[in-house]
């Protein structure tokens, strides 16, 4: 019997699947635990119906993130540190600080677990940083850490 998953089910199948179960399965565990419907032409048109709902919102996302990773391609963000004597910034440039500063001077709303620093930025200078807005969208940022 052809089913219709509603849940993610460790070893049968993942949610919105579409799955051969065997009719006791289906009937006896399946149907009763709400788990999953049967296969026939309406329900297969609201899957349809919804997959391409969610394909919709998806590629509308990718837009918008195509969108803002070119304000960020434009936009040479400055970071003012305290240094030392000899140029030396005392701690270091976050993911947190560029996330705020963005929000906070270009009201662009990044999420900092999206900013690919491999460590804190520890020199004074201009360089270049990826933000993963997307799957499949990086965006490039320009950073000017500026000492006072």
């Amino acid at each position: 019997m052809k089913v219709i998953l509603k849940a993610d089910i460790k070893g049968v199948g993942k949610k919105d699947e579409i799955i051969n179960a065997s009719d006791g399965y289906a009937r006896n565990f399946l149907f009763p635990k709400n788990l999953a419907v049967e296969a026939n032409s309406q329900n297969m048109s609201k899957l349809k119906a919804k997959q391409d709902s969610n394909a919709y919102k998806k590629s509308q996302e990718k837009e918008e993130a195509k969108k803002v990773a070119e304000k960020l391609s434009k936009i040479l963000l400055k970071v003012p540190v305290k240094t030392g004597e000899n140029g030396k910034i005392f701690g270091g440039v976050s993911s947190k600080e560029i996330s705020d500063l963005l929000k906070e001077n270009y009201d662009i709303d990044i999420d900092k677990k999206k900013i690919d620093l491999k460590e804190t930025i520890k020199t004074t200078g201009t360089q270049t940083i990826a933000i993963k807005l997307y799957e499949g969208v990086i965006g490039n940022l320009k950073i000017d850490v500026i000492g006072k």
